[in-house]
């Protein structure tokens, strides 16, 4: 079988193509580099370098194809609020032309990198597939309204689909020509920016009131190994035409200062911190329910918040 993984340039994509290869399959990438990074493909890896924008280069990299798995789109929230048609371009316009182009090639099977930002602000803990969906910005909007397509193509064209929704990805992989982890600028994520926390930048914790354990906010993280594992144990799940929608996550959740006293334990020191405000419109805690990824795809998480901290460390050399 040979995967198209869009966005097979960037950090969960490129997890994606290494683990993908390792286990056997057949491989093209198709990144526009934005956010990407070309020396992430490995050599001899079939790699367009193109926009989801245009549909003649989506059709090249769908030529020999059987499957195809999407993680190409913009990812920021503060971003999306800023430059909203932007992200209704890119991720909903350009899926839109891939699935168009998916139809042509008669490649009939998907699975989409989805977020658990399509929820929003959750009323019931831990989140339910079935939850309700009413997202607070435009990037969880775009991933819900690119949901509702593929439901649609699937009910109208028989297209086979999985989207897998999940909030926090970390750690890193190893590979044969090295550490594949994040290389984003600007860096937003919590884990990455701790474990560069100096006495003179030190990172803040946002809020140490929140009606949690230990005042700080609870967030679902899950490491970019087992995300793999996830979308691949999707992609043979694929049988018949529909979509599914599967969460991903740790199952359980961690604090802010849970993540602060792993990296410290990490690094052997503590890390600087400083308390500050809440900002506005976060949540006390996100936390997925994760059993139907494990009912349905036999999934489950097998690296812990320590491996998460430990892996990105070292891939900071």
């Amino acid at each position: 079988m040979r995967v198209l993984v869009t966005g097979g340039a960037g950090y969960i994509g490129s997890t994606a193509v290494d683990i993908l290869t390792t286990q056997g399959y057949e491989v093209s990438v198709f990144d526009d580099c934005s956010t990407g990074h070309g020396d992430n493909v490995p050599t001899g890896i079939t790699f367009i370098q193109g926009s989801l924008l245009n549909r003649s280069e989506i059709a090249q990299a769908l030529k020999g194809c059987d499957a195809v798995m999407h993680f190409a789109g913009k990812s920021l929230v503060g971003e999306s609020v800023e430059k909203p048609e932007l992200y209704w371009s890119v991720n909903v316009g350009g899926t839109r032309n891939l699935l168009d182009e998916m139809r042509v090639a008669r490649i009939s099977k998907l699975i989409f990198s989805s977020s658990a930002a399509t929820y929003g602000e959750p009323e019931v803990l831990p989140i339910l597939e079935s939850a309700s969906n009413k997202p607070t910005n435009a990037y969880g909007a775009t991933k819900l309204a690119v949901d509702a397509m593929i439901t649609d193509e699937a009910r109208g064209h028989g297209l086979s689909a999985a989207s897998l929704r999940y909030f926090n990805v970390a750690g890193a992989l190893k590979s044969t020509r090295g550490w594949l982890t994040e290389r984003h600028n600007p860096e937003t994520h919590l884990i990455p920016n701790v474990l560069r926390s100096t006495p003179a930048n030190p990172v803040k914790i946002f809020g140490s009131d929140w009606p949690t354990k230990d005042g700080t906010c609870i967030r679902d993280y899950v490491h970019v190994v087992d995300l793999i594992d996830a979308h691949i144990k999707a992609l043979n799940s694929l049988s018949k035409p529909g979509h599914e929608i599967f969460n991903l996550g740790s199952g359980g959740g961690y604090s802010v200062r849970e993540v602060i006293a792993a990296a410290s334990d990490a690094i052997g020191s503590q890390i600087p911190f400083i308390d500050s405000p809440r900002r506005a419109g976060d949540p006390a805690v996100l936390i997925a329910d994760i059993s139907k990824a494990k009912r349905v795809l036999g999934w489950e998480p097998t690296r812990n918040l320590e491996a998460m901290v430990s892996d990105t460390l070292a891939s900071f050399g």
